[in-house]
């Protein structure tokens, strides 16, 4: 079996980089092509990538009819929330969601972005767990230094979640190696050796978990409690040019948002079948069973300020952020969403 790769910082944030120089020329790009609005008017399609076997609010949304004339164009599925908003950045889509670190990160970079709703967090019970195997030595965070730890990306929601752990117990932040591994592969990967650490989540964790054999070292939730890690976010000239199609798109989707924080499960999940059954992509629907919610803290995806500051003090503690660079008003906006209480920004 092959070493697992390496995350490497560096390459990433030159890759970050790269992103916020040619953001404009994104923008820009994007404007034109035949799915477009005809000159002079707003767009009123919505060019976005998915995710497989799952449903995600803005594709609720639309199914409930919330998004008015505005249509989804589905342009295929994103591997991770850092490349779904590095898509959004470069003008492939229209919108893009990521956990709200990313988002600081390639905002930071020069990327012309904002934050538009919640789109998913963590509750009691959603959410991840930094697993070993069952008689492994590591028993808290602080036999984590040396060890690997796999993560799905760099810039990711596991990575800030590990090195505000690691800061709590006092240790370097860097005294643990993250390692690149595919969610469905981190199971195996940590059974067989090659990880010391995997971090598993929603239908995958609880299968693990079925299998026995593995136990948490530490949770996201147990530190953070009930939270909102990730947010859509879409490209500042879009929103300048098409203020009123943002407006439907963000006001149809937090209805959506809060219709699942209010309706019974089985209702959801319902729902969510007939939504992967007609968009017709071969996808299994078997982790359905798994869905419990979107673990969005506020109701209707209203973002809250502690949602982007817990990562933003962090990252310029840590100096990849100037103190000074960013203010948290630069990283998102309530305005368009209905559900924000009279005053938010």
């Amino acid at each position: 079996m092959s070493p697992l790769p390496v995350i490497s910082r560096r390459r990433f944030a030159g890759s970050l980089a790269a992103l916020g120089a040619a953001a404009g020329l994104g923008a820009t790009a994007a404007c034109g092509g035949p799915a477009r609005a005809a000159s002079g008017g707003q767009s009123k399609v919505i060019r976005y990538q998915g995710s497989v076997g799952t449903v995600l609010p803005l594709e609720l949304a639309s199914s409930l009819g919330y998004l008015g004339d505005v249509r989804l164009d589905w342009i295929g599925n994103s591997i991770s929330g850092p490349q779904d908003i590095q898509a959004t950045v470069t003008g492939d889509t229209d919108i893009g969601g990521a956990f709200n670190g990313a988002i600081i990160r390639l905002i930071a970079a020069g990327a012309p972005i904002t934050s538009l709703y919640g789109y998913y967090g963590i509750d009691s019970t959603i959410w991840s767990g930094f697993y070993v195997r069952e008689k492994s030595e590591i028993r808290s965070v602080r036999d984590l230094p040396g060890k690997t730890i796999g993560a799905n990306t760099i810039g990711g929601q596991t990575e800030d979640v590990l090195k505000l752990k690691l800061k709590q117990a006092g240790l370097d932040e860097d005294a643990a190696q993250l390692v690149v591994v595919p969610p469905v592969s981190a199971e195996s990967s940590l059974r067989s050796g090659q990880l010391d650490v995997a971090v598993l989540g929603g239908p995958l964790r609880d299968l693990a978990l079925s299998r026995g054999g593995i136990r948490p070292v530490f949770t996201d939730y147990g530190l953070l409690g009930t939270f909102t890690c990730g947010c859509d976010v879409m490209r500042d000239k879009f929103i300048r040019d098409n203020p009123d199609t943002v407006r439907t798109v963000v006001a149809g989707t937090a209805k959506a948002v809060a219709w699942s924080q209010t309706q019974p499960r089985a209702r959801v999940v319902e729902q969510f079948a007939r939504i992967i059954k007609a968009r017709r992509r071969q996808e299994d629907d078997s982790q359905l069973k798994f869905w419990h919610g979107y673990g969005i803290a506020e109701r209707g995806a209203v973002i809250a300020e502690r949602e982007f500051t817990v990562w933003l003090d962090r990252l310029v503690d840590t100096g990849i952020v100037g103190r000074h660079q960013l203010s948290v008003s630069q990283l998102y906006t309530n305005r368009f969403n209905p559900y924000a209480s009279r005053g938010a920004t």
